[in-house]
């Protein structure tokens, strides 16, 4: 079912969360390939922009192909984050600027930044009342429903930035002290798109299945999902809930050979991107992740884990998939 935010055309409603060190051109690429209507890339520092980071500078090329693809950034200080945000405006091909409002870990709450900015209702309002007047790209919020169990302002910071010209509301079903443990509270993302009438509300939190996603979007009628963890080496689960969503079938899961051959395919992508020795070193994450479950997945991780370069991992994973197949 498409869909809009602003102007952008949206083919479906599997989104991709922005995930921190994993939402690079190569990851999106793959999601991409597997039929994310709209991916978000990782997130970025206003400060780092502002200053000319060159790593952060970099993070914000986007490739046409990708499209459409939303920019995140985050920050604790109004001025820096518009001037981050108008960097964005200018220097990146994405189409939709998101403003973080619920990264939960210390390095950035301690810079009142991500979740720290949902105890400030009215410093939201103004964030993103001033990025919306500086910027042409449509820009979005992605939050929390809380700091704590005590401090749960979804609805009122829902509405604030509706006010303020969000165009679009994301909302993670947990609050800052819950990270990423315990159970996501859809009864809140139900609440926030209850009361916002003019905007998308996109849904994240536990949709792990086909079957979950149908479940969120029925029950909190929302008019996307968003998926983030689940998706780390099973891209194949975007297909899966497109498919299930179009025409109630269940697709089978990936074969041995399907997640070995994703898993070089993404490592040859991050040797172009990064280099081999950063690849290897993303790569030594996302590998245990492809092989979940899979006959002696353990001690080939360990072994993973001990090599440095492209050929020793392509060696090892196509040894360990002839021992699948047998």
């Amino acid at each position: 079912m498409k869909w809009n935010i602003a102007n952008i055309e949206i083919d479906n409603q599997v989104v991709i969360a922005p995930m921190a060190g994993i939402g690079n051109i190569s990851f999106r690429k793959i999601c991409k390939k597997m039929g994310a209507g709209l991916i978000y890339a990782e997130m970025v520092s206003d400060k780092a922009l502002i200053y000319e980071n060159e790593k952060t500078f970099k993070m914000l090329n986007v490739e046409q192909d990708e499209a459409p693809i939303s920019m995140q950034v985050f920050g604790g200080e109004i001025e820096t984050i518009v001037q981050a945000a108008q960097v964005i405006d200018k220097h990146s091909n994405a189409d939709i600027i998101d403003i973080n409002l619920g990264c939960p870990v210390p390095k950035v709450t301690k810079s009142d930044a991500g979740a720290k900015l949902l105890l400030e209702p009215n410093k939201i309002y103004d964030i993103v009342s001033r990025v919306v007047d500086t910027v042409t790209k449509p820009v979005t919020v992605k939050m929390r429903t809380g700091w704590d169990s005590q401090s749960i302002y979804a609805l009122e910071i829902a509405q604030k930035c509706e006010q303020a010209g969000a165009k679009a509301i994301a909302i993670h079903g947990r609050t800052r002290k819950q990270m990423y443990e315990g159970k996501a509270d859809w009864n809140i993302i139900k609440e926030v798109k209850s009361v916002i009438k003019s905007v998308p509300v996109i849904g994240n939190g536990d949709i792990k299945t086909p079957l979950d996603a149908k479940k969120m979007l029925e029950e909190t009628k929302v008019d996307a999902i968003m998926i983030g963890r689940a998706v780390l080496g099973n891209p194949w689960l975007i297909k899966q809930i497109n498919h299930y969503l179009d025409h109630k079938e269940l697709l089978p899961n990936p074969t041995p050979k399907e997640k070995i051959f994703q898993a070089l395919e993404h490592l040859e992508s991050l040797l172009y991107v990064k280099g081999e020795k950063l690849a290897v070193l993303e790569m030594r994450s996302h590998i245990p992740w492809y092989i979940k479950g899979l006959y002696e997945a353990t001690s080939i991780k360990r072994k993973i884990h001990t090599l440095k370069s492209y050929a020793e991992i392509k060696t090892v994973l196509l040894e360990y998939l002839d021992v699948l197949e047998v």
